[in-house]
């Protein structure tokens, strides 16, 4: 039985996850009822605003010209819904305007959008990062001047750290704060790949830059954090300006920036020589949403692939019914749904950790972001190249709009820290920080589910773990050698514990697809624990 990524939004939402109940506890209450309405209002939205223009606006693409960025041309108009209806303010913080409602709807929201226009949903994926961070580490009044703006959607905001020799190693940054009179600052410097980081659906963007005062030890210790404002208070514009915009493989309507700060006016936000700490923030926000977003690229594959397979007749018969087509359309359902799942359980412990005050939930959110967002990702780019395949020789066709699926989705795995160094920051910062006892804890959660399969695939990952931690003890190169192998693993592993909760809530409804998972995708896992183990005994 095939449903859409709406029904299981709302079925992972009120049934597995259990957010009835989470906002129950929270005193905040909200129905199924309530939460199956927002759900779908926001399909409706993105289906009926976003989706029909994805593939003009991927043609169109954004244009640079003398300094100026010209999204494509159905852009304002849609943002401009967008804050009509009140998308951006959905999960943001009451005392800035914003609705409040938990994490994992806006993670919903985030998903339908991506799979209805990737390009389009980055900005607004990126304004909700920067609202986390100014939340946590702004002033009272840098808030009050920036946040309510940011919520309702007036203002955008960008996320401004890599520079030219400056990637993933964020220590080598130059761009300099010099400080001015009145607690302000100067910035220079250049940051690229900045994700609508200069267009033309606001009349202001706020753009949270990682710099270096000029007392600044070197190295990562010695990064601070600033907000600039395209137009400062004033009215006047500051002295920063887009210098280009990337040709790019796929996300062709998403504005991807070189940034020139040439002594624009910003301020301080946090503490001196703390400011990778606070964009961390903002990082971490990216990564659950960039973890979504996989989802929403195998998502929009499945859409098109399925509704291609139906009508494509072949040999007297749909190719739907082809054995080899069926199960490639079968792997698609069940690889997303299974990602869709944990992208809401991961969202999940945002909630109980900020509606209930849960530090168990901390941690394992820490756990979980770089699974989900390295493994989603991953898995969006496969069942993207998978939903060419269905396609056959169409399928390599712009017309057809898969391969603007795959395109789109093959930045998800690099951007927000590429999933090498997720699989990194999962063994050495989560797994090995604490020994391994969260890890444990999460697979003694899975095989309690009474499914022999998963819980031999929970015990196969527990024995790797035991042998990560120890190569990781000798020889952090030999463990590192290994993290991709090892996080890919866990992600097979927990993708088969959400559908298997799926199955338990719902056998009716999701019995076949997480009985299909279990028999032909979770062995996965285990090859990847053998492969770790191979790795080792070299």
């Amino acid at each position: 039985m095939s449903t859409t990524a709406a029904t299981d939004l709302i079925f992972g939402l009120t049934r597995v996850v259990g957010l009835p109940a989470l906002t129950e506890r929270a005193g905040a209450p909200l129905a199924a009822e309530d939460i199956a309405q927002i759900v779908e209002e926001a399909d409706r939205f993105c289906r009926e605003v976003l989706q029909p223009d994805a593939m003009a606006a991927d043609r169109a693409g954004a244009v640079y010209a003398n300094g100026t960025v010209t999204t494509p041309p159905s852009y304002p108009a849609a943002y401009a819904k967008w804050v009509e209806g009140g998308w951006q303010s959905l999960s943001a913080p009451v005392d800035h305007g914003g609705q409040g409602l938990p994490a994992a709807l806006w993670t919903a929201m985030v998903e339908l959008g991506m799979a209805a226009d990737a390009s389009f949903m980055l900005g607004p994926l990126l304004t909700a990062g920067a609202i986390d961070c100014l939340h946590h580490y702004a002033t009272p009044d840098q808030a009050a001047r920036w946040l309510p703006r940011m919520v309702s959607g007036e203002w955008t905001g960008a996320m401004c750290l890599t520079e030219p020799g400056a990637g993933s190693d964020l220590g080598a940054l130059k761009t300099r704060a010099e400080p001015l009179p009145g607690g302000r600052y100067a910035l220079h410097g250049q940051k690229i790949f900045i994700t609508w980081g200069e267009h033309d659906c606001t009349d202001n963007i706020v753009y949270l830059v990682l710099a270096r005062l000029p007392d600044a030890p070197p190295g990562s210790k010695g990064i601070s954090l600033f907000a600039a404002t395209k137009v400062k208070e004033d009215g006047t514009r500051n002295a920063l300006r887009c210098g280009g915009i990337e040709k790019k493989l796929g996300i062709h309507g998403s504005p991807t920036c070189v940034m020139l700060f040439e002594g624009a006016e910003a301020e301080l936000v946090g503490e001196p020589h703390r400011g990778l700490h606070a964009m961390f923030a903002m990082m971490n926000n990216a990564r659950l949403g960039v973890g979504t977003q996989g989802v929403a690229h195998g998502a929009a594959a499945l859409r098109l692939a399925e509704a291609y397979a139906a009508e494509r007749v072949q040999g007297g018969r749909p190719i739907a019914q082809h054995p080899d087509v069926a199960r490639m359309l079968m792997e698609m359902r069940a690889v997303t749904l299974a990602a869709r799942l944990l992208a809401l359980e991961t969202a999940s412990c945002v909630d109980r950790h900020v509606l209930l005050g849960e530090e168990a939930a901390q941690t394992r959110l820490a756990l979980l972001t770089p699974i989900l967002k390295a493994w989603g990702t991953d898995r969006g780019v496969e069942t993207a190249s998978t939903g060419v395949q269905v396609h056959g020789g169409m399928g390599f066709i712009e017309d057809a709009g898969a391969a603007q699926v795959l395109r789109d989705a093959r930045i998800a795995p690099i951007y927000e820290g590429t999933n090498g160094i997720q699989a990194i920051d999962l063994l050495v910062r989560k797994v090995a920080k604490d020994g391994g006892a969260e890890m444990r804890a999460l697979l003694a959660e899975v095989r309690a589910l009474p499914d022999a399969r998963l819980r031999a695939a929970a015990e196969a990952l527990e024995r790797a773990t035991a042998t990560v931690l120890e190569a990781q003890g000798r020889d952090a190169d030999a463990g590192q050698a290994v993290a991709v192998a090892y996080l890919d693993a866990a992600g097979w592993v927990l993708g088969g514990w959400m559908l298997a909760r799926a199955a338990a809530a719902a056998p009716e409804t999701y019995g076949a697809i997480a009985d299909f998972y279990l028999r032909r995708l979770l062995p996965r896992a285990t090859g990847r624990a053998a492969e770790i183990e191979g790795a080792l005994a070299a």
